[in-house]
């Protein structure tokens, strides 16, 4: 049974295998892999800037402990000058306390340069591998249309392509329509001349009356053809005829006489 499921599934992946071959575009997935980087390239970019912005809010904050730290030791001055031991006291450990909380932004400045410089790094390394793949890009896309656009004129030439074989299929089977109408309609005029053929337009006639009718026709025609002999043939007629046909002699020229010649 397990081998059986396992057959099934074998050959729904080679069915859905040939789908998505046939779907695919390769112009279309060499666009969609170069937007596909684009918007890393995007991600790390906004990377740098949120890395530099936590940066920045850290130094305005170490600024301004370093601005209270001078404050803390002024008051303190202050204090003993007036004689206060207790409030110079307070302005010390305040400042001892700020100066502490300066050297851990110190570190953490340190640490959001160091991981800036890495992003700007690996920004820089993007850009590069995404103008080498946009230049192998367009490249790719032009040998694919061409090798396509030779795949289809050859499939043309050759008449091999799916729609040019839809076409001689078209052309065939118009012949073949063809020769079939002219076959029955000579087998139609032979029939119909050998009488097997009724012809419902001669109206009441049958074939034998036809065929009478054909023989009366002809033996009409002979008649008159005879009487046409005998009458041209019996007299005046041919010899008017004759006389018509005949053509003109030319009667000889006169000799020149002798004197006539001499001079000459």
């Amino acid at each position: 049974m397990a081998g059986l499921f396992s057959r099934a599934a074998l050959i729904v992946k080679s069915k859905f295998s040939k789908l998505l071959d046939r779907a695919e575009n390769p112009t279309e997935t060499l666009d969609y892999s170069y937007e596909q980087m684009q918007q890393q390239l995007q991600n790390v970019k906004r990377g740098v800037a949120d890395v530099v912005t936590a940066k920045k809010r850290l130094e305005l904050q170490t600024q301004k402990l370093e601005q209270n730290v001078v404050k803390l030791e002024t008051q303190a001055r202050q204090a003993v000058a007036a004689g206060r031991e207790d409030l110079a006291r307070q302005a010390l450990e305040r400042k001892a306390a700020a100066q502490q909380q300066l050297q851990g932004l110190d570190v953490q400045v340190q640490q959001l340069a160091d991981q800036q410089e890495k992003l700007i790094e690996s920004q820089h390394t993007l850009e590069t591998r995404i103008e080498a793949f946009r230049s192998q890009k367009e490249v790719l896309k032009a040998q694919y249309s061409a090798a396509e656009a030779q795949v289809r004129i050859g499939e043309a030439a050759t008449g091999i392509g799916e729609k040019m074989s839809d076409t001689g299929l078209a052309i065939q089977r118009a012949k073949e329509k063809t020769e079939e109408l002219q076959a029955r309609a000579s087998a139609i005029d032979e029939l119909t001349a050998s009488g097997a053929l009724e012809d419902f337009t001669a109206g009441d006639q049958t074939q034998l009356d036809r065929e009478l009718a054909q023989l009366s026709s002809s033996s009409q025609v002979d008649a008159e053809l005879e009487k046409l002999k005998s009458e041209l043939g019996s007299g005046d007629g041919q010899k008017e005829i004759e006389a018509g046909d005949a053509e003109p002699v030319e009667e000889p020229a006169q000799a020149q006489p002798a004197e006539d010649a001499a001079e000459q």
